[in-house]
């Protein structure tokens, strides 16, 4: 098993900002992935009042593939920032990704249509795809030994969390001021932590082999790594594919099953609460026992909470634990598959790898499109919960065959 060292050695710089510690330096990626959650999920907090916005004129397909655009941005993203991370540094790279989808977030609120508005959103997906990657990447170049899948989780739990924040937020702002404020908000947050990241020196990446500098996709795909890279794109693509639809459809499904908004946003925010307690839960037993066969069961945990709610289960405590369970499962197994990514490539591609592992997850970015279009066809929110419990379904199947492929290398 391929771990980082406890200490990350610098090579030589003339940069004069403090540098931080390791703990900080995982502490501020963490807060980098709140401001990308918030950026990323606020979508699905304000998608009721898109329909209803009559200066906009978008409907539910529209806004669908309004949502995936973001997401299209991400896989661009993420995979151009891995490659130049691992090649000119994660720092930089981590700053003007957060530049860019804060920038993505203030044309969002002076969106005044469905073309302003889908822009908006594939800058931000530009800028949430390269910091992703990059955090993710710094972090795990500094995490302590034999803690690598904790560390994904630390620095990954911030995208539910900014996710809580916005559900939250949109409790209180969407129905007195509508949805251009949640954007501005997110806009200011951004600019706060990109200050951070500004002003402080995050440390250099470690001492590599000759020859780093040249990392490239092409070298994820060498014989002996070929058929895990494959895996991992064939495992991230239709798990993505289910927790961005509920991240965008959520909201609106429950409420067309006459919830009204304030549950329907309860409901949305119960789906990150679980990402978060289920990626910590699970995260001990990742390093324990291997990323890979952990994020089977967190797949199973998804087809489990989307079966109960397309049985049309509705006793509230019973249809909480349904949602908590899809919020478990959607999240965790990204962040497990991430954590295998980590451990199973080498550390001078480690950037690559996330970016690889990433942008093949964003794959996943027309589930919310095919569910506005399972909307639009008449098929109701039920049609949206089957639609994704059938793409979680064969998540479940694809990461079993990733834990037995690994078994002898996590």
């Amino acid at each position: 098993m391929v771990t980082a060292p406890d200490v990350v050695t610098p090579l030589p710089s003339t940069d004069r900002r403090r540098r931080v510690s390791n703990a900080a330096v995982i502490a501020i990626c963490a807060l980098v992935t709140v401001m990308e959650g918030y950026n990323l999920i606020v979508y699905g907090a304000v998608v009721p009042l898109l329909l209803v916005d009559p200066g906009l004129g978008i409907g539910p397909s529209t806004a669908g593939v309004v949502g995936s655009l973001v997401y299209v941005g991400m896989l661009v993203g993420a995979l151009s920032a891995g490659v130049l991370g691992d090649r000119l540094g994660r720092q930089p790279v981590l700053a003007v990704s957060v530049s860019l989808f804060l920038l993505g977030a203030v044309c969002a609120a002076l969106a005044g249509g469905a073309v302003g508005l889908g822009g908006a959103r594939l800058l931000a997906g530009l800028g949430v795809g390269g910091a992703v990657s990059s955090a993710l990447a710094l972090a795990r170049d500094h995490a302590p030994r034999h803690r690598s899948s904790l560390t994904v989780t630390i620095t990954m739990a911030g995208i539910p969390v900014g996710g809580t924040l916005a559900a939250l937020l949109g409790m209180y702002i969407l129905p007195r001021f509508g949805w251009r404020p949640m954007f501005v908000v997110g806009a200011v947050l951004t600019g706060l932590i990109l200050l951070v990241v500004l002003a402080v020196r995050l440390g250099e990446r470690p001492s590599v082999p000759d020859g780093a500098r040249r990392a490239s996709l092409a070298a994820l795909f060498t014989r002996r790594r070929a058929l895990v890279a494959l895996l991992i794109t064939a495992a991230a693509a239709p798990n993505m594919f289910t927790w961005f639809g509920l991240n965008t459809w959520m909201t609106e499904a429950m409420a067309q099953l006459d919830y009204p908004l304030t549950s329907a946003l309860l409901f949305a925010m119960t789906l990150t609460l679980g990402a978060v307690a289920g990626s910590f839960l699970t995260a001990g037993w990742a390093d324990r026992w291997g990323p890979a066969k952990v994020g089977a069961v967190t797949s199973a945990a998804t087809v489990a909470g989307l079966g109960g709610i397309a049985l049309g289960i509705r006793w509230t405590p019973l249809l909480v634990l349904c949602i908590a369970l899809m919020g478990m499962g959607g999240h965790t197994t990204i962040n497990l598959i991430n954590s295998a990514a980590s451990i199973l490539f080498p550390e001078h591609l480690r950037g690559t790898a996330i970016g690889w592992t990433n942008s093949s997850s964003y794959l996943g970015a027309i589930g919310p499109a095919m569910g506005g279009l399972v909307l639009s066809a008449g098929f109701g929110p039920y049609g949206v919960f089957v639609l994704y419990g059938a793409s979680a379904l064969l998540c479940l199947v694809i990461m079993t065959c990733f834990a037995v492929r690994t078994r002898h290398e996590l």
